[in-house]
């Protein structure tokens, strides 16, 4: 399977790009421990030069990755020589070995960690297609993602060739064209490392989206490790556990499988500006030892601005809350003053690089105060802190009061753990407390706005609350302290929560995999196809009428080099405006088919339609009808009506057009259906705004026939009509349900 060998690869040269940047960027103090700043520098460094490439105007990272690998060739050696040498040698060449090597090995086995988890990700994919594909549970971003990938790989900041430069379609507040609006407004880090490393290992972006998601993931491990071990204080086994957690929680798969790699890079860069933040307090603060933070708080800070460069305002919540606290209580400051003075000069120095993107927050905040993103998403309790949840919607264990029984058990062991910590004095309880608590307050205020304004807030706190969970996750496991008692029921105690919660995470995680391996969204064979259209001469622009956004998105990242037009506000970025392109890109339920040609068939179901045509009409669904649904493995799609569903007939012409009508469908039950006709003359029935002969629908799939209508210049108005009542709910189904219709087809007669 190329599955694997590409993830891994994929891995490894992050890793390589990384190595040399983390040895020089960690402070002295904790020099041997670089390791574990690796994935974070990599995709720091890549997204960097990609960003330099850009504004440099260079033409795609296509033209300048593979040059570009000298970068960590030189930092890697910089870094090797500053590590230097150290160990016991061998005693019979008396040689010592690099250090860099010996550091490696400290934390191997949360290396293995990070192995296996990619290995557990890759799964899914492998067996939802046999090729290199993404596939999502339910969200479109990856099409999103994918085109600001392909707008990196081979344009140029200047070009306003094709897509790029489509004005009408394209603005979004300041960025008038499709390069700009990635580099000022968009995710770009996510897309920027999508397009260099697939220009680097030959992948095109709907082969390397899924995959880079699932390798930001298996990557954040070290840092999560890191945050138990150096920040929360556990010692080395419990913080491998917790990143083995990390690694295994359905919080975080759901993430992947809905494709955010936007969201684990700024979780990951929320870690590291934490950890810098506490142990910049911890100890004595010197502009020196402020100065040795530099790199990590500015591969944090980059990070954050080219992904979630709106988390820029909350990423430092944790560690200023824990600083502030400090203070607060010892009266220290000036201290304070000098600590975010420190923490802060970073900021300004990446705010300076990416400037555009910092002026850009303003109208970022404007787009999600205007757009409700999202979807509703099930509030989480105690137990769902620590991914005690059950599966692909991560709704809560509803069956026999079980959530609210592991809740209170989760709470119970968590104030067990922090009164035992505070009689016993020690010193690290603050920091526990100081990462969560604001978190999970902003967390609920989100749930109950969303609660309340019926909106879609409870995605904005999940968002919240997935990026601030490596920092968080580690205090949510404090009840681990109760294993320093020396009372063997309280160690044993311990061990079997530990074996529960890991437990509960694998069930919810493999619920996810196995919704994942179905693949309910995938770029399939035939989406991929619509590539070709970008090599037809004579198809100059594309009106993208593809039902479901998923497939438009995709079909924008594929033609970027068309002008293309939408029916539909399909994303940011992709507005509805006046249909000027020269062929209709169609697929779904209905079929247009001209009389003359003008009809090229381009995948299974997927087909271009000449508008120039004097045969050619546009038909599109209107009121009473559910969202498409599909089955990727069967390759069927269909729709139900909501009892009567209509449709609209668009007839451009200046003269009527004689069109034909076959339903390939079922209905719940048997039934005389009539095809009214509203604004046309309908031959069956003999008068304008008549009805057609009706056709018996079993309750088995058949094709029905209509006779002829006509349609006059202008267009006209179809409805499916019933002549027996339609049916409620019905066989456990929520919805009231009336046709199954998996095909349309209207043809134009002469």
């Amino acid at each position: 399977m190329i599955h694997f060998p590409a993830a891994f690869a994929l891995l490894l040269h992050v890793l390589w790009w990384g190595a040399g940047l983390a040895m020089l960027a960690m402070p002295r103090g904790w020099r041997r421990f670089w390791p574990v700043l690796v994935v974070p520098a990599g995709l720091a460094l890549q997204s960097a030069v990609v960003w330099a490439g850009a504004m440099g105007g260079l033409k795609g990272t296509n033209g300048y990755a593979w040059w570009s690998e000298v970068v960590p060739v030189v930092l890697l050696a910089v870094g090797v020589g500053r590590v230097g040498r150290g160990g016991k040698g061998s005693p019979a060449s008396g040689l010592r070995p690099w250090r860099a090597w010996v550091d490696m090995q400290r934390i191997g086995v949360v290396w293995l960690a990070s192995v296996g988890v990619l290995g557990l990700l890759v799964l899914p994919l492998a067996w939802a297609s046999q090729t290199l594909t993404t596939i999502s549970l339910a969200s479109c971003d990856a099409g999103d993602y994918a085109a600001g990938a392909r707008v990196l790989q081979e344009f140029a900041r200047t070009d306003r060739s094709g897509f790029l430069g489509l004005t009408e379609v394209v603005r979004v507040h300041g960025a008038d064209n499709f390069f700009e609006y990635w580099t000022r407004l968009n995710h770009f880090t996510p897309s920027a490392l999508i397009a260099f490393n697939g220009s680097v290992l030959g992948c095109t972006p709907d082969e390397l989206t899924s995959l880079l998601t699932m390798v930001l993931l298996a990557g954040s491990l070290p840092v999560v490790f890191w945050m138990a071990r150096a920040v929360i204080g556990f010692s080395g086994a419990p913080s491998a556990a917790v990143a083995v957690l990390y690694g295994l929680s359905p919080l975080n798969w759901y993430g992947v499988g809905h494709v955010t790699p936007g969201q684990l890079l700024a979780a990951v860069a929320v870690g590291l500006i934490t950890w810098a933040g506490v142990a910049l307090w911890r100890g004595r603060l010197t502009w020196a030892r402020g100065l040795s933070f530099t790199g990590v708080l500015a591969i944090g800070y980059w990070l954050v601005l080219g992904s979630y460069n709106f988390f820029v305002v909350l990423c430092l919540v944790p560690a200023v809350a824990y600083a502030s606290g400090l203070a607060l209580w010892h009266g220290e400051w000036r201290r304070l003053g000098r600590w975010f003075v420190v923490m802060l000069a970073p900021l300004a120095v990446c705010g300076g690089v990416f400037a555009g993107r910092v002026a850009g927050l303003i109208e970022r905040f404007q787009l999600l105060r205007t757009y409700d993103f999202g979807w509703k998403i099930p509030a989480l309790t105690p137990e769902g802190w620590l991914g005690l949840v059950s599966g692909p919607e991560l709704a809560p264990w509803g069956w026999g009061g079980v959530r609210w029984v592991l809740a209170a058990a989760v709470i119970g062991l968590l104030v067990w753990a922090t009164l035992r910590a505070v009689s016993e004095r020690r010193k690290k309880t603050w920091i526990a407390l100081a990462v969560t608590l604001p978190v999970l307050a902003g967390y609920a205020f989100l749930q109950w706005r969303g609660a309340q304004l019926g909106t879609n807030a409870s995605y904005d706190a999940f968002k919240v609350f997935a990026v601030f969970y490596p920092v968080m996750l580690p205090a949510f496991c404090w009840w681990i302290t109760l294993r320093w008692s020396q009372r063997l029921t309280e160690w044993i105690g311990v061990m079997g929560v530990a074996g529960v919660v890991l437990l509960g995470n694998v069930v919810g995680t493999g619920m996810i995999a196995w919704r994942l391996a179905t693949a309910p969204r995938i770029v399939d064979a035939g989406l991929r196809e619509v590539r070709k259209i970008e090599a037809m001469a004579d198809v100059a622009s594309v009106n993208v009428l593809l039902p479901d956004m998923w497939s438009r998105l995709w079909a924008n990242a594929f033609l970027l080099q068309k002008p293309q037009y939408f029916f539909t506000d399909t994303y940011e970025g992709r507005w509805r405006t006046a249909l000027r392109g020269e062929w209709d890109l169609e697929a779904g339920m209905i079929t247009v088919k001209p009389a003359a040609g003008g009809r090229r068939q381009i995948a299974p179901g997927i087909v271009l339609v000449d508008t120039r045509s004097a045969d050619f009409l546009r038909v599109t669904v209107g009121e009473g009808w559910y969202e498409e649904e599909s089955e990727a493995k069967a390759g069927a799609r269909w729709r139900w009506t909501k009892g009567e569903g209509t449709l609209r007939i668009e007839n451009p012409h200046t003269w009527p057009l004689r069109v034909t009508c076959t339903l390939d469908g079922w209905s719940l039950g048997a039934r005389d259906l009539t095809l009214e006709v509203t604004g046309a003359k309908g031959e069956g029935a003999g008068q304008p705004g008549g009805a057609v002969a009706s056709r018996n629908l079993s309750g088995q799939r058949v094709r029905t026939f209509f006779p002829e209508i006509v349609v006059p210049p202008g267009g006209a108005k179809v409805a499916l009509k019933s002549a027996q009542p339609w049916l409620g709910a019905v066989g456990g189904e929520t919805r009231a349900l009336g046709l199954c219709v998996f095909g349309l087809e209207f043809a134009v007669r002469r």
